[in-house]
């Protein structure tokens, strides 16, 4: 792969996510969280308490059981234009109801990352080789009560990274997956003044590439919305939405969870592996001398679903910024100070007061741990806020905003949608900061049919 296709690929997947912990990378498959739809787009992406069109089916899918008839909806845009000329995504969703049995649905995903060139470690060009990204889904919907509904998803994904693995890496560069989503709907509570929705999307095992032992957990996203009617008149309505959403996976980087000052040492029975003192570089031997797993890692999405919400803060010890597997040692000017160099003071030991709390290029480690508090969990929020006008039910203004604080992504949005017959047309467009969110003059068209 040369350096344009693993840019593209890089950006395109590490803008879709969160950063966890210290900038560690926290989840495969994030192409399962670009958000489709124009009308979506036009309102900051906030959907989960809409849902009342066949984009149900991945913005909630409980929203279907309140839909009579049937609907096809599609959107095609050119993805990242800022970035490249040749990535492209697609959806495809249909949903229709089965009297007394509830409502089904379905959307498919595909994300054409593009052409690229391969080239070898002297820059000889090998040939080209396609980057694409596809999903497909079945939902279903049921009612519990009249004002209340439940949605499953399951669905597949097919990863395609490369035709091929590079250099002396082993395994294959493509993936298949599943995952499922559960959701849950309230119409019109207090009286028919808002609507109130949750959902647990992309649960499933993790996801790995060449080596199953750096496989990345599913994106599961917890996600949590209100629609509030504030205008429900025959020929006005006006609804004010907000989403918010957290990516509820628990990512550790190195850390030294025992206090002992290295990170690892010993094995899962608290037996230890040491050579002159420092842990060896034994496989198996990540562990503390409380069978804590010390080396990076994250947690099952069924621990992460609670875990997600320590990890930041409570959670772990000191990080291990410089990737030493030492804790500290250095001063701030990079002079070591530890067991072994020329300028230890006789007796230095970790946790003594001459004993650096620096790595060699003046980060903190020793102590680091108190820097983390819960207020980093909730930078880690996704917030969107959407608004939409509807005249007659044939013409709607909309616009709204996407907050993500940890991503530094500050986006206004607005769009609009026409309503001909059984015909729908939407437009939605993203207005941000170039240098900081590629999503900038990104311009989303959906068409949508009911029969």
């Amino acid at each position: 792969m040369n350096r344009k296709g693993r840019i593209l690929i890089g950006i395109m997947l590490g803008l879709l996510g969160s950063q966890i912990g210290y900038g560690q990378s926290t989840a495969g498959a994030l192409f399962l969280l670009i958000a489709p739809g124009a009308r979506a787009g036009g309102m900051g992406e906030a959907q989960v308490a809409v849902a009342d069109d066949a984009y149900a089916s991945y913005w909630n899918p409980a929203g279907m059981a309140f839909q009579t008839g049937y609907e096809l909806s599609g959107m095609h845009v050119k993805w990242l234009p800022g970035l490249a000329d040749d990535m492209t995504y697609d959806f495809l969703a249909y949903r229709q109801n089965l009297k007394n049995i509830g409502s089904i649905g379905g959307h498919i995903i595909y994300l054409d990352a593009g052409t690229q060139t391969r080239t070898d470690s002297q820059g000889n060009v090998e040939g080209t080789f396609s980057t694409y990204f596809a999903a497909g889904a079945l939902s279903y919907s049921a009612l519990l009560t009249q004002t209340s509904s439940i949605g499953l998803n399951a669905k597949i994904l097919y990863q395609h990274l490369s035709d091929r693995a590079t250099g002396t890496e082993q395994g294959n560069p493509w993936s298949t997956d599943f995952g499922f989503d559960v959701a849950y709907l309230k119409r019109d509570a207090a009286n028919g003044w808002y609507d109130f929705a949750a959902l647990l999307t992309n649960i499933g095992p993790k996801v790995s590439f060449i080596d199953e032992n750096q496989a990345d957990p599913m994106p599961t996203t917890l996600k949590l919305g209100i629609n509030l009617h504030l205008v429900n008149q025959t020929h006005n309505k006006l609804n004010i939405v907000y989403d918010i959403s957290k990516l509820a996976v628990a990512s550790y980087p190195a850390m030294d969870w025992d206090g002992d000052g290295w990170v690892g040492g010993y094995n899962e029975d608290g037996l230890g592996d040491f050579i002159n003192g420092e842990p060896a570089a034994t496989k198996g031997y990540d562990y503390s001398q409380t069978g804590d797993l010390e080396a990076a890692h994250t947690d099952p999405w069924y621990i992460a679903l609670v875990t997600s919400w320590l990890d930041d803060w409570y959670l772990g010890g000191d990080w291990d910024v410089n990737g030493d597997r030492r804790i500290g040692g250095y001063d701030e000017d990079g002079n070591a100070t530890f067991i072994g160099s020329d300028s230890l003071p006789n007796g230095v030991t970790y946790g003594d007061p001459a004993y650096g709390k620096y790595d060699h290029e003046g980060n903190l480690e020793v102590g680091n741990k108190e820097d983390r508090t819960f207020n980093r969990e909730l930078e880690s929020l996704v917030h969107n806020v959407g608004a939409e006008y509807w005249y007659n039910d044939l013409f709607a203004i909309r616009g709204g905003l996407y907050y993500d604080k940890l991503g530094s992504i500050f986006s206004p949005t607005f769009g609009f949608g026409l309503r001909f017959g059984n015909f729908g047309f939407d437009f939605g467009y993203t207005s941000a900061k170039a240098d900081t969110d590629p999503l900038n003059n990104t311009m989303r068209y959906s068409l949508s049919y009911k029969f």
